[in-house]
């Protein structure tokens, strides 16, 4: 029968198996000594049998682990962040153990090849048998893929440490938004009560005929502009809050207060740079596997079957042309490419982080200035009311200055928030809203 045939044909094939990888090993040592001692003599395989675990070995993933987040624990900052984490769906952590366990494969492609070999010998039956490769000169396309994928698994965990970073970045700034509404709608409550106590006053003063409409008028136009300021104040309170309540699932919609961040004396790399150089020690190990792949290679096979073991070798790789030199030379300058692409990153990010810290500075030197002024003004309004009261001054005049006042009370009460909006991306450039152990 054609099954009782194959069958017996497998039967052959596994009982062959043995004295297959027997010969294996005497035809890869008749170029380099054998699988083991090619293992450790090709610079395709690492120093033993075995293979290092090469993300495990990444610095730059240990790098990453052990970076400390600037965030002050306990603090309004730390809960926002705690929240915002325990809502995260771990997308990009789902890609960095997909890269990993791609990596985990790669280690051991030095090993060899073991995988079916079947033929239609004839029109009645198939020939089945064992295929076994080892590679034994591959011009460094093995070594290559190993480097490629450890370089995967590091670009994979600088995108997990970005994105967590930014959705931390993105709850922490929907809370300050929502903080700096919520300053800012209190200054314009006080405002409005006040405003609208001069208004009842200026309405009684108009019916008794002491003053005329036009000064009514332009307290109720007072009145109004701070009416308006308090429902813009409210709306953005709410739209910050409820963008919140999405990332944190609700967890984080009663934190209030802001911290102070130390982001300048902070000395991590930025997540850009180390991006960068992941992506362009890639990029090297996929230029040498092309590489490689333009240049003839060396392996060694056993076909198992019924007829016996079959051991060869095969010449095999790329075929050689006119532009073969000028592309294996472009290929080449794949390197010097990426190394200057990492240092134009690195630049980059450095005057980016110069521009936002000079901004902080400036905001600072306003924040100082604001709180003279401020308080300048608050001692006028106090002589105002003073001198308002013995009759010096009309209620159109004191009004005026307390619109003075709460304007500039509510944009005072705006700057540490913007101060606070910089700082945190600094510390989201430089990766350090989370802690790298938690990645």
């Amino acid at each position: 029968m054609p099954g009782s045939k194959v069958r017996h044909q497998r039967t052959g094939a596994r009982a062959a198996l043995g004295p297959a990888l027997t010969a294996l090993a005497l035809l890869a040592g008749c170029g380099q000594g054998g699988i083991v001692s090619m293992a450790r003599n090709d610079p395709t395989a690492p120093a033993g049998a075995a293979m290092p675990e090469a993300a495990a070995q990444s610095q730059r993933i240990a790098g990453l682990q052990a970076r400390r987040s600037l965030l002050p624990p306990g603090g309004a900052y730390a809960q926002v962040a705690d929240a915002v984490l325990r809502a995260d769906s771990g997308a990009s952590a789902a890609q960095l153990r997909m890269a990993r366990l791609k990596a985990e494969a790669r280690d051991k492609n030095w090993l060899p090849r073991i995988g079916p070999s079947v033929t239609l010998s004839s029109l009645s039956g198939l020939a089945a048998g064992l295929l076994i490769d080892q590679a034994l000169f591959d011009n460094g396309r093995r070594k290559a893929e190993r480097a490629h994928a450890a370089a995967d698994v590091e670009v994979a965990a600088v995108a997990l440490a970005t994105d967590i970073n930014a959705r931390v970045h993105d709850g922490l700034v929907a809370h300050v938004t929502a903080e700096r509404a919520r300053a800012q709608a209190a200054v314009s409550a006080r405002a409005l009560a006040r405003i609208e106590d001069f208004a009842r006053i200026m309405d009684e003063r108009v019916a008794g005929g002491l003053s005329d409409r036009s000064e009514a008028q332009v307290i109720a136009q007072k009145r109004a502009e701070f009416a308006a300021m308090l429902a813009s104040d409210r709306q953005a309170e709410a739209v910050a809050a409820a963008d919140l309540a999405a990332l944190s699932g609700g967890a984080a919609s009663s934190v209030r207060g802001i911290d102070r961040l130390a982001v300048g004396t902070a000395t991590a790399r930025p997540l850009s740079v180390e991006k960068a150089e992941a992506e362009g020690a890639r990029a090297v190990a996929e230029a040498q596997m092309e590489r490689a792949d333009l240049l003839p290679g060396l392996s060694a096979g056993v076909n198992v079957g019924t007829d016996g073991i079959d051991p060869g070798i095969r010449l095999g790789g790329g075929l050689l042309g006119m532009g073969t030199k000028a592309e294996v030379a472009a290929l080449e300058a794949t390197g010097d490419a990426m190394a200057r692409r990492s240092a134009e990153a690195a630049e980059t990010a450095e005057r980016r982080i110069v521009a936002l810290q000079g901004q902080i500075g400036v905001l600072q030197d306003r924040e100082a200035q604001g709180a003279a002024v401020l308080a300048e003004t608050e001692s006028n309004l106090a002589l105002f009311a003073e001198q308002y009261n013995v009759g010096r001054r009309s209620l159109l005049e004191l009004a005026g200055q307390y619109d003075s006042f709460a304007r500039l009370e509510r944009d005072q009460a705006a700057i540490r928030h913007e101060i606070a909006l910089i700082e945190l991306e600094i510390a989201r450039d430089r990766g350090l809203l989370v802690d790298g152990a938690r990645m």
